[in-house]
């Protein structure tokens, strides 16, 4: 009788198993895939930071879906320290306080990223307005 017990839990321990595989295996899809939450997720967050920094949002908007394409999350850590410092205005004055933030950066792929995704997106911002 004990034998008998024992066959039928392991059928559905399996099937347990089977199914919990499945849904890690959905569930890790669903967040890795291109356009996943992951990215969705890192793009709002780029956004946001664009928007705090004094971006406006439709700028940020089309800003944060092509950084995150085009560059990896330590690239995007990176960016962050174009955030102003203690001292320094939410957006710089002049091209010697763009430049140094642009130098704490110290990643010319990421910069080159940013300055050309910013070209592109004010270009496509003034036709979308014609």
């Amino acid at each position: 009788m004990a034998g008998e017990g024992g066959k039928g839990v392991r059928p559905m321990r399996l099937l347990a198993i089977l199914v919990a595989i499945v849904v890690i295996a959905a569930g890790a899809w669903l967040v890795l895939r291109e356009d996943g939450v992951l990215e969705q997720v890192t793009a709002a967050r780029v956004e946001d930071a664009l928007v705090a920094n004094g971006m406006p949002a439709p700028m940020a908007e089309c800003m944060g879906e092509r950084l995150v394409d085009r560059l990896t999350i330590g690239q995007l850590r990176r960016l962050e320290r174009l955030s102003p410092e203690e001292g320094e205005r939410a957006v710089p004055r002049s091209v010697r306080e763009a430049l140094d933030r642009l130098g704490r950066v110290d990643d010319p792929e990421a910069v080159e990223a940013l300055a050309t995704t910013a070209a592109g997106c004010g270009v496509q911002l003034l036709r979308e307005r014609f």
